[in-house]
């Protein structure tokens, strides 16, 4: 099975959801670090589609000027936007496989999807 994550190895959830990634043996782990090659609008507002999630709720609250900016409170496009332009608004991991997508928070949630 394909697994693609949108990985931030400086989060210890998107370490934890890694290693369990990396740990089956039927995986075909592809990582993209997101802070270096961010997800276009289209392909982020995909992801949250096929999650169920609005981008408001892929968007990262902890640790970022979100709140501050008014983003909880945007409309889509605005926080795909942000999100494109300041990846760190993304929420992690999120991962993608032929079963659908999750964001992974906590960890085991990925098992949904394997």
């Amino acid at each position: 099975m394909k697994v693609t994550i949108w990985h931030n190895p400086a989060c210890g959830t998107s370490r934890k959801t890694l290693a369990i990634l990396e740990n089956l043996s039927r995986v075909d782990v592809t990582v993209v670090e997101y802070l270096k090659t961010p997800p276009t609008a289209a392909k982020l507002a995909q992801l949250y589609r096929d999650a169920g999630i609005t981008p408001q709720q892929g968007l990262r609250l902890r640790d970022t000027d979100a709140a501050e900016r008014g983003l909880p409170d945007a409309d889509d496009a605005t926080v795909l936007a942000a999100m494109v332009a300041d990846p760190l608004l993304i929420e992690r991991p999120l991962v993608e496989t032929e079963k659908g997508v999750r964001l992974c928070r906590p960890q085991d949630v990925v098992l949904e999807i394997l």
